[in-house]
Order: C-alpha cells, then structure tokens, then sequence
C-alpha cells in the first residue's frame, strides 16, 4: 500500500517587514515530497524531492498585473487547506481501458499585506510520479478584470541537466530536437520556421535527464484561455523560468483575465526510469472530465487520403496555375485546371475503393475547395469559404459513392491561419460537413496568423482551439488540428478532438532534411506527453525520386519500412494515416496487412524498454479483445532488443506475426528491406529483435484457437 504523508506546519509572522518565520508546507505521495516556504522578502517558494533526490529546487512563484498590483511583491500566508483523491475514471478512447487519479492536494491562500489586499491561491497536487501546481483567483471585491503581464514561475534545476529541446517559437513547434546539457542550450543556429526564438528560450514539454538516474518532464495541464508556457533557460545556474506569448498589441500584455479565474496547471513528472515517464497519466488526471455528454458517435478510426501525393510532387493541391485570385470575384469554371490536381472526383473514388478492400474507414481529401491558388504567406483575409468545391470535385457523387462503400470523407478545412475568416464561416462550414455526411475535420494553421500580429500559441488563438472543439462536438464532428499549439491533454475534457499534428511531423521528410532517425525516440517524451499526435505514418516508397527525380532528388524518409510500421503503436493516437498512396500499399500486401490489422484504441499499454533519443519498445493491447501489438524502433544504431512474452495471456497460445528489418537494412543505404515471419508464442515465451540502423519491428500477437 502507498505511503500517504502531509506533514503541514505554520508561517508565523515576525517583527517589523515582512520577514516570516518559516515552517514550510510540506506534502508527500510515495516518493515524490513537496515543499512550499515564504521567504523573508514575502515571496512565495516551491521544492520538490524524489526520494532523497532533488527534482527542483526553491522556485519562486508570482504573477505580475499590467496595473502593477499583481502577485510579484510581498505576500503573507492567509491559511491553506489540503484533501485526498483517490478515484478511478474510464477515457472515451486512450491507451488503457481504466486510469487511476490519486493525489494529495495542498492550496496555499495568499494575501497581499497591503491594499488592495488581494487574494490568490497557489493550488498544488502531489502525485506519486510528479506535481502539478496553479494559480487561483478567487472572486474577491478588490479584483475582477486584470491583465497578466508576466508569470514569475520558475523551475531551479539542480544540475546541468541533459535537455532534449526545441526552440521556443511563439508560431510553430515543427523543429528537430537538438539533445544538449542545459549549459549549452542555444537556438541561434537553428533556422526558424516562424518566428525567430530567443537563443535560450525553449518549448515545453521539455524532456531532462539527471546523472543521478532521474527523468524528469516539465509541461503544463489544461491550457485554456491563458498563453502558452515557454521556458527561459539560464545556463549558469540551470535555471528555467517561465516565458507567455505575448499579445498583439506591443505592450507585453500576455493574458485578459476576470476573476473568478485560474492558469493552466504547471507539471513536473519526475521517475526513476524512462517507461515509467511515457506511462504517466498526471497531464490528462489534471483536465476537466468530458464536457461532451453523448460520446458514442466519437469513433477512433484509420484513414488513407489525398495528401501525400502533394508532397512527394505527383499531384498539387490548387486547381489551377495562377494567383492573385479574389474568393469571391472568381469564375472557377473558366479556369484553366492544370492537370495534376489531386482531389479530382476519380482520384477520390480510388481512394474510396482501396479504403473500403481494406477495411479503413475514412478518406482525408485535401485541396477540395476553392482558394488554393493564392492561399499562403500573404496576410490575406477572405481566402477560403469551406463550402464551394472545384468543378473536378463532385460533392453529391463521391457522398454517394462512399457511402455506398461504407467509407466515410474526411473533411479538410486549411485556414491559411486566417482565422477571423474561419471563425465567421464555421457554422456554415459544419453544416455543409453534415448536409454531406462528413463527421471528422483536419484543420490546418499554416502561415501569419489573422488577426495580424497575434501568435499561434498566444491566448487569442488558444481560445480559438478550444472554441473549435466546443462547436465541433456541438455538431458532432470529430476534430484533428494541425499547426496548432501543443496539447495540453484537453482530449479528456473533449474527446472528439482526436489529435494535433504540433510537432515536426513524418511530411519534413519529402521537402526538408528530413526528420533524423532519432526523432522518433524522443516524440513520445516530449510532444506526446500532451497528447496524441497525426504523425502521418505508414510510408512505404522510402525513397522519394521515384515520384518525381527533378524536384524529390535525395530526398528519402528517413527510417526502414518496418520501422514505419512500428510507429503505428510507439507513436500513440486514435487517428492514424495510412499515408502512403494505393499503388504502393498494393505493391506490398504482405506488410500492409500490419496497418490494416493494427487497432486504433486499447484497453492496456506496457513500455517495454524506453531510453529518450536511443530507443523504444511499446506494447498495447487492443479494445475488447485478446490481441496485442508490439512497436520497437531504434536510432541510427543498429540494437538487439530482447523481449519477455509476459505480457500474454498466461495458458493462451498466440500465433505471432513479426514484420521485421530484412538483411542488410539500413535507413539510408537499403530501407526497404523487411521480412515476416511467424511463430506460436505463450507468456512464457521470449523473442530478440534485430532493429537495423534507424529501423523498427512490429509483431501481432493472435490467440490460437485450441
């Protein structure tokens, strides 16, 4: 049985200032200790320990008004209060059927000693892998609109710890992670995407590791209406101090509040052990339930779609090859289509057809409707309508036909982050998508964000994402968003938001250098710590000149087939793609059999075996049935991973299906090397993989029938 310890003392005012006497607060769950002080300057302080190990040290606390009234000078104890939680609640859809919620709370009530007088409450919850703390503003006389102009949380690490990181850009997360120790932390070398980050500024979720055998993952819980939290990176002293996105108006505003009000939690998952960090359900234990009564129209699903061809230069996403086009002084129809536009309605039927032999429920199809021709960079508002297809897209014809196949069409809504546009034509959009038969939707944010000057991750735009989950699940259409913010794990709260892209997804690897093996590794312990992702797995052709040698010269994704297959489990979302197109799948019906036999949801996850940019092993258990899968996935070094079978059904014999690297594989030099073979398995059983140089093996465990 746990050990449950709260041991609460008492901050007594001294004499003259605002000196205290300090008799911390303390909390403690298993190995993870709490500790909240007042220092003698009237500021508020936190620590957090993992056995006899510190995992953060004295770290101040406050918040800065625009007023100047804030919670960043002297204040003084008012009391604090503390509960236990120990609960039980079943998600919609996830890795496991059951998650626990056990917490010691602990809320500090803070006062400013002087007028106003305000209150605040620091609101700390200690769990038995981590701690997730926020500010509180109660309802008070003294306090009802404010402006937060900074947030003064800091996390004092107690070493040069080794980072894995990415720039803290206000407008885009879609970087290659750099691994570094704190001290050497510096993105000026790092082209930007957006925005340029400031040299020591980074993203969360930040991924450390101690030379004293700790994981430790900072982040943040349910980001609504409130920027997102970058870090400051001081490498002396291996300091990280919080950083919002600023505003648009210029005078370092980050945050328009009225109280009653809260932040976003700020989370600290601390192990041990690598595994024991990518098992963490803290993030999701610290979001609201499901604020969607009706759950059993949200479908976990595979796809297939119009997309890839676009980016390997077969097909293109604009009808027509001109530009300086006006949405609504355009006769579509006298345009002259310039041959290669993918969401062409026989183009779309092929999909139809092989999603349906396949038993793939969904057809994403980008490019459908008018626009494409001038859409991106250019700051321009009236773009795209979400409603008026072009002359080669037959909406009427392709509903009937899938339907007739019983495939659904995925809905694509790409805002070219004109997002005042988007918001005033959404309720016309989704009625469209339901007049139609579409229930899911991939919205995209690619560009300069409208209204001008606001930021992809600042608070104007968070409470964007949140508004289109909430209209999306009023109309009962599932979501998938892409250049959003990172997620904070609001699935929880709104199931039907499916996934986020908020990462450099497997699409780098067609028009960039690509995506290095490693990045794989490290995904799962830093974007996916927030949520799921629409990694966009399942490429087949590695290489990519096949398609068009004049404009793909070189480029190549960057694992082995079979590690493709792996990131069907390692890299965990209800929403996956089967990225590749038709042609190829059919090429190699052999391994496609792993994506069409991988389920989507699961009533059990175990990890294996897990070392942060090295390598993963994952295996699942799928929903409602006997049946395992397994992922494993390597860097650009070849491993042996050996495996114990014990997970299986003890007495059960399972016919295991192993899609592996062939001889010879290597990400660069021979990728497309696999081989499958089978073998009857028990618990008792136990396998080693051979994972080539940025390669994977992926295994399905099936009861046999005795």
């Amino acid at each position: 049985m746990r050990k449950l310890l709260l041991a609460l003392g008492l901050l007594t005012a001294a004499r003259g200032g605002y000196a205290q006497a300090v008799t911390p607060l303390t909390a403690r769950l298993d190995q993870v200790s709490l500790t909240v002080a007042l220092g003698a300057d009237g500021r508020p302080t936190y620590a957090v320990s993992y056995g006899t190990k510190s995992v953060i040290k004295p770290s101040r606390l406050g918040l800065s008004f625009a007023d100047g009234k804030g919670f960043d000078g002297p204040l003084e104890l008012a009391g604090s209060d503390t509960k236990d939680v120990d609960e039980t609640w079943q998600p919609v859809w996830g890795e496991v059927k059951t998650i626990r919620n056990h917490y010691r709370q602990l809320t500090v009530h803070l006062r400013q000693p002087a007028a106003p007088g305000r209150l605040l409450d620091v609101v700390f919850r200690v769990f038995a892998d981590g701690v997730g703390f926020r500010y509180e503003f109660p309802a008070q006389p003294n306090l009802a609109y404010f402006t937060v102009q900074d947030e003064h949380t800091e996390f004092n690490l107690p070493a040069n710890h080794k980072a894995f990181w990415i720039p803290g850009d206000y407008d885009s997360n879609e970087y290659a992670y750099t691994t570094s120790r704190l001290s050497e932390v510096n993105t000026t070398p790092i082209e930007a995407i957006q925005q340029k980050a400031d040299p020591k500024r980074v993203q969360t979720p930040l991924m450390l590791k101690s030379d004293n055998g700790l994981y430790v993952n900072i982040h943040e819980a349910a980001l609504v209406n409130y920027p997102a939290m970058f870090l400051n990176v001081d490498t002396q002293t291996f300091s990280l101090s919080s950083q919002l996105v600023p505003d648009a108006t210029g005078t370092g505003a980050k945050a328009y509040l009225q109280a009653p009000e809260h932040t976003p939690w700020r989370t600290v998952v601390v192990a041990d052990n690598a595994p024991a960090i990518l098992s963490s359900k803290l993030i999701l234990n610290l979001n609201e339930p499901s604020k969607v009564a009706d759950t059993g129209w949200i479908q976990p699903q595979k796809f297939v779609g119009v997309w890839w061809e676009m980016h390997v230069n077969r097909a293109s996403w604009n009808y027509a090859d001109v530009s300086n086009i006006k949405l609504d002084n355009t006769d579509w129809n006298a345009l002259k289509p310039n041959g290669h536009h993918g969401a062409n309605t026989a183009n779309v039927k092929r999909y139809i057809d092989f999603a349906a032999a396949h038993h793939i429920p969904g057809v994403l199809v980008e490019g459908w409707n008018v626009g494409w021709e001038d859409w991106a960079n250019n700051w321009k508002e009236n773009v795209f309508d979400f409603v008026t297809p072009y002359p080669d897209f037959n909406v009427d014809e392709l509903q009937r036909y899938a339907a007739g196949k019983g495939v659904k069409i995925i809905m694509h809504h790409e805002t070219s982050s004109s997002v005042t546009n988007y918001e005033r034509r959404q309720d016309a959009a989704y009625r469209f998508m339901k007049q139609h038969g579409y229930d899911a939707v991939k919205t995209g944010y690619v560009g300069r964000i409208i209204p001008r000057g606001e930021h992809h991750d600042g608070q104007w735009m968070v409470n964007h994402y949140v508004r289109t989950a909430q209209l999306t699940a009023d109309n009962k259409i599932m979501v998938d968003m892409h250049e959003a913010v990172r997620p904070t794990g609001l699935h929880r709260t709104y199931p039907n938001w499916l996934a986020n892209e908020a990462a450099r997804g497997n699409e780098f690897n067609a028009w960039s250098s690509g995506n290095p093996p490693e990045h794989e590794t490290i995904l799962p312990f830093t974007r996916l710590m927030g949520g799921p992702m629409d990694y966009t797995p399942g490429i087949f052709q590695i290489k990519l000149d096949d398609w068009n040698p004049a404009r793909n010269q070189g480029k190549q994704v960057h694992t082995t087939l079979a590690k493709q297959l792996a990131l069907y489990v390692t890299m965990y979302s209800p929403l996956q793609m089967a990225a590749d197109l038709p042609e190829v799948y059919e090429k190699h019906p052999d391994a496609f059999q792993f994506i069409e036999d991988v389920p989507v949801d699961w009533d059990d996850t175990r990890i294996l075996a897990a070392e942060p940019g090295d390598y993963l092993t994952t295996v699942r258990k799928a929903k409602g049935k006997d049946e395992w899968y397994l992922g494993s996935i390597t860097d650009e070094n070849a491993r042996k991973q050996a495996l114990k079978l014990d997970f299986l059904t003890p007495g059960q014999r399972y016919e295991a299906i192993i899609y592996a690297d062939g001889s010879g594989a290597d990400w660069q030099k021979n990728p497309m090397a696999y081989r499958i073979s089978k073998q009857t398995v028990t618990s008792k059983s136990a396998l080693t993989l051979q994972l080539a140089p940025g390669g994977g093996a992926a295994i399905s465990f099936k009861p046999v029938k005795k």
